[in-house]
């Protein structure tokens, strides 16, 4: 009989159920007075995890690296675990025990919200989202840990939704933060999102006589995601509720439901938050960092390796090139090995100086 490989006899490495960490998460929760009373009656008191590699002792200081997540994405999904799979959260802690890793701590921030998501902006139809992770989360990490003061040894990483609010928050606040890693993040919204509008149009007309008030009457009775174009009709208002709403909260979708054709109005709303058209704005804040990782699947679903390198080549256009950059072999499902990789890459470059 013949002999089993290496990596069957080894499966225990990816057993499905949980081994005990290498390293130390502490789970804390803050109360935010920026998500407080928010529109949509979201809790503002929010989980925050911290952590620590093995061998770092409690008031040793070290860079810090923030962790968002992706659209629909919250706290308790770092600990999934794929079939065959690590999770992202052993990952990590794996990635940050090894020898050779340069030391830091990294922090796990729930942003979800009951829409899926925020983007990580202040909007008056989800939340101040960017005020409470810029202005309440970090401060609450530096006066609980021993960071390293300054943005230039503070980084932040996400994939999707997480990859542009990774994107954006430096750009916005580089007096915060000094490094980032995006994966696949949002951005060249006409390749991205703007297929997607006759796509909802036809939807909306289809199944809910051209109603969004319809199709969420529909969609709070059921499993979200079981019927057709659930995803197309969810996120589109979702980023329009973060980028298109005005200060009462109402919100303005880009295009013309009955037909899908563009309000260039609501459209350029949306364009001024894509990383493309910011980086031309917001090149000073691009020029301070000290670590700019992009990167994304050759076969991604929602066209993000054009977006990865849209942004790339407007960066190149004021003068800033990023420190890594890379289209893979994948799609945008399933990178989470990715995750490590940019981890060692903005925490060695956040590292003090000698």
């Amino acid at each position: 009989m013949t002999a089993p490989p290496a990596s069957i006899t080894a499966m225990n490495v990816h057993a499905p159920w949980g081994r005990p960490l290498r390293g130390t998460l502490d789970e804390h929760e803050i109360t935010s007075d920026a998500l407080a009373d928010n529109p949509l009656g979201d809790p503002a008191t929010r989980p925050l995890w911290v952590l620590t590699p093995p061998g770092v002792p409690p008031d040793q200081p070290t860079p810090m690296i923030y962790q968002i997540q992706g659209f629909t994405g919250h706290i308790d999904m770092w600990r999934y675990r794929m079939g065959l799979r690590e999770s992202a959260l052993e990952r990590f802690d794996a990635a940050l025990a090894a020898p050779a890793h340069p030391k830091v701590r990294m922090v796990f921030v729930d942003c979800f919200t009951s829409l899926g998501g925020g983007q990580f902006v202040d909007s008056p139809a989800v939340g101040n989202y960017h005020t409470y992770l810029c202005d309440e989360v970090v401060p609450f990490v530096d006066a609980a840990y021993p960071s390293i003061a300054g943005p230039e040894h503070r980084g932040i990483a996400g994939k999707s939704s997480g990859g542009y609010g990774a994107m954006i928050t430096p750009m916005l606040r580089p007096d915060v933060f000094g490094g980032f890693a995006s994966h696949a993040g949002d951005a060249l919204f006409e390749s991205c999102f703007a297929g997607e509008f006759r796509v909802v149009a036809r939807a909306l007309r289809d199944q809910y006589d051209g109603s969004y008030d319809a199709f969420w009457d529909d969609w709070r009775t059921r499993p979200a995601g079981s019927r057709p174009h659930d995803d197309a009709i969810h996120m589109t208002w979702v980023m329009a509720a973060c980028w298109s709403a005005d200060d009462d909260g109402t919100v303005h979708l880009p295009f013309d439901v009955a037909t899908g054709r563009i309000r260039e109005d609501v459209w350029q709303r949306w364009l001024a938050w894509d990383p493309v058209r910011m980086v031309d704005r917001y090149a000073d804040a691009l020029r301070s960092q000290r670590a700019i990782w992009l990167d994304a699947g050759t076969r991604d679903e929602y066209w993000l390796d054009l977006g990865a390198m849209a942004v790339r080549d407007a960066m190149a256009e004021v003068g800033v090139e990023p420190t890594h950059f890379e289209l893979f072999d994948d799609t945008h499902g399933g990178i989470e090995y990715r995750y490590p990789m940019a981890v060692r890459h903005l925490a060695e470059r956040l590292q003090p100086a000698g």
